[in-house]
This record gives C-alpha cells, sequence and structure tokens, in this order.
C-alpha cells in the first residue's frame, strides 16, 4: 500500500478547464461538473489497498461492499484480468482462483478467500443482513458452461444458491443476459439489475436495434427462495427505462436506487417497480453506496470526453432527499481523459466515514491496485 497527498489527486490544470466546466452549475457548494469548490471529506489516499496473496496480479473490479455485522471490506477481483467480458485472454474459467475477498477494513489483510472454479466474470457484489455475500456473473465462458448467474454464497464461502442458467444469455424465465448487480431488501427479496450493452446506444435506431435482438435493461425481482415474481424495465430513456442499470441501492425508505449509467442518471423505484424520482447531478454512475444517515456516495468511472464531456470522474457525495452535490472525492489523472481524469467503478463507505473504491478497468493502471481507500483525517 502507498499513501498518495491528496493535493497530488486535484487536478493541476483546474485554471485550464473549459470556462463551461467551471461557471455552469457554481453555487455555495460550488460546481457539481468539475468537483471545483466542493468538499472532499476524505483526503487521506491509499493506494493498492488491500493484501492480494503471494503469486497473483490484481486484476480488474467493480464490486465492494460493506459486512452489515463486523464493518469488514467484501470485495472481488477478476482472476488477474485487467479487462472483462467474453473473449479476453485471462478471467476467472481461464485462471480459476478465488475471487471473492474478505478484507479486515483497518489493516487490509485477508480474512475470506473463495469462489474459484465457479464464475467467468464477476460484477456485481452484496452482503445481505445475515452476512451472506451475494456475485453476478456477467459473462458467460466459451464453453458455456458458466456465466450468466448469480451466486450466494455463506460467509465461509458455502455456495448456497444459483439463479439463472449457466452460460446461457437469454430473456427466457431462468436466464440473465449480462447481470450487473444483486441486492436483497430488509425482507430478504432479490433484484437483480440485468443488462449491460444500452449505454453504448446513443441513438434511437441503436435502441431500437437493442430491443430486436432482444437485449435487456431491467430490474428482475425474486422471493427470498429464488422465485422470479416481476420484472420492469427496457432499454431507453424514459423513466422506468434504462440504458444499463449498473448498481443498485436501498435507503433507509425502502426505496431503490438503480445508476442508470447510459442516461447519466440514478432512478428511484418503490420495490414493486413504481417510479419514484431520479438525480441527475451524479454523473455517468457506475456504483452506488447509501449510508445509514441517508448519505448518497455515487461513483462516476465512465464520464469522458466523448460520452460526457466535462464531467470530472470521481466520487459524488449528496443527501438523498436533494440533488444536490456537497462532497466530492477526486480521480485519479489521465491524460486522455483531458480534465475528467480516471476513478473506480464500484463504492463503499465504513462506519468511520472511509470511502473504499474498486478499480475498474479504465482506472486500475493509474490506481496501481484493484482497491483505493480514502480515508478521513
Amino acid at each position: 500500500m502507498s499513501l498518495v497527498p491528496a493535493v497530488s489527486l486535484l487536478f493541476a490544470a483546474c485554471s485550464e478547464a473549459p470556462s463551461a466546466a467551471q461557471t455552469v452549475m457554481t453555487g455555495a457548494q460550488g460546481n457539481p461538473i468539475s468537483g471545483v469548490g466542493i468538499p472532499n471529506p476524505t483526503p487521506v489516499v491509499t493506494t493498492n489497498w488491500g493484501t492480494l496473496p503471494a503469486g497473483r496480479e490484481w486484476g480488474s473490479t467493480a464490486g465492494i461492499d460493506i459486512d452489515p455485522i463486523d464493518g469488514h471490506i467484501w470485495a472481488y477481483e477478476r482472476c488477474g484480468a485487467g479487462n472483462f467480458g467474453g473473449g479476453v485472454p485471462i478471467n476467472c474459467d481461464s485462471n480459476p482462483v478465488d475471487p471473492i475477498f474478505k478484507f479486515d477494513r483497518n489493516t487490509g489483510e485477508v480474512l475470506a478467500n473463495f469462489g474459484g472454479g465457479l464464475m467467468m466474470t464477476p460484477h456485481g457484489i452484496h452482503v445481505d443482513a445475515d452476512g451472506n455475500v451475494w456475485v453476478t456473473d456477467f459473462a458467460n465462458n466459451e464453453a458455456q458452461t458458466k456465466g450468466q448467474q448469480v451466486h450466494k454464497f455463506s460467509p465461509e464461502g458455502e455456495l448456497l444458491m444459483s439463479l439463472g442458467t449457466p452460460g446461457k444469455a437469454g430473456s427466457g424465465p431462468n436466464q440473465f443476459n449480462q447481470p450487473n448487480d444483486v441486492i436483497t431488501a430488509p425482507d430478504g427479496s432479490i433484484f437483480v439489475s440485468d443488462g449491460h450493452s444500452g449505454q453504448g446506444m446513443t441513438s434511437n435506431d441503436a435502441m431500437a436495434e437493442g430491443l430486436a435482438a432482444g437485449l435487456t435493461a431491467r430490474i428482475i425481482k425474486f422471493s427470498p427462495d429464488g422465485t422470479r415474481l416481476k420484472e420492469w424495465g427496457q432499454i431507453g430513456v424514459r423513466h422506468g427505462e434504462f440504458r444499463t442499470p449498473h448498481a443498485m441501492a436501498f435507503d433507509s425508505k425502502g426505496r431503490l436506487w438503480v445508476a442508470d449509467r447510459g442516461n447519466h442518471r440514478i432512478e428511484i423505484f418503490d420495490q414493486e417497480g413504481t417510479y419514484l424520482d431520479s438525480r441527475y447531478m451524479y454523473g455517468r454512475i457506475s456504483g452506488l453506496f447509501i449510508t445509514k444517515d441517508d448519505m448518497l456516495y455515487a461513483i462516476d468511472s465512465e464520464s469522458s470526453p466523448t460520452n460526457h464531456v466535462g464531467w470530472r470522474n470521481g466520487v459524488r457525495i449528496g443527501h438523498i432527499d436533494k440533488d444536490e452535490i456537497t462532497g466530492f472525492i477526486p480521480p485519479f489523472e489521465r491524460d486522455e481523459r483531458v480534465y475528467q481524469g480516471t476513478a473506480g467503478e464500484g463504492v463503499a463507505v465504513d462506519a468511520d466515514g472511509n470511502v473504499y473504491a474498486a478499480e475498474g478497468p479504465n482506472s486500475l493502471s493509474w490506481a496501481g491496485g484493484a482497491f483505493t481507500k480514502y480515508g478521513v483525517r
């Protein structure tokens, strides 16, 4: 692990950034697009956080969560794969090491490690109220025997449940098509956000072609025993539609928050799929975390000069009751992401307010490891 002074993460050329990014939406809390003038609550940066077993190299990730029982950190890394999905030379099928980790939140020491040989490309992770660990497996292997599933493990690594048909993508009654994330409600109901490809569909024709091809962008609800109950959503831009529902979180009111990455918004629903509200000030969001006091942390890893110009990558923070940014954790610098930097995909917050980022393919090389810890002073 290495500590990086917070000042090194501030973009040195902020005075050279386009004037619109400095002046649009400015106010008492600063600029939510560029992050300028917004306080950073966690300025102590530890790169390459967490201990990796000897002989292994960090792969990319998108998932991290907090154990609700002991407060430690659950996450995964993609078995040394810097990229993800079908066709990459290294994945959790070709390199079947244990991808799921539990880390001591104070030391980064590995407390548990399991899941090897079962998955292809882990994508979302969630720890339920009983400490069970849920992981989505996003892509199928070449033999079509793994992937396109959601797995539930005990805290010790015993496989308790699997949803979906292994290796078979689709929209049938027991199928997923790129499951992004999984979360459980207080009553044990299971929610899966499914469909990753919509984020690249930037025209009505492209969305129509995706729908015709059977591509998905939906939330699927299951009973606690895994019985499929209902689903809502498709590729689109209207409320209740998505272009890649990448991550989910529940607030204290029981509302389901969905990071609609391709539409640059967060959609909020009740647990039956009724649309309630939206948030627009958090960027092109990859990961969500809501604390017990209803502070929302949303990490933007995808805004770039070609898909969301001017929006700085990083973690935006605000209370759930307002579409207002009150905190901003800046990204690592990256020259080709002009003024915008690069940040992780997953985010979690411990009981002390420390923030943990799971570094995806866009940020892994710049972060120096799969996980970064942003600490309070």
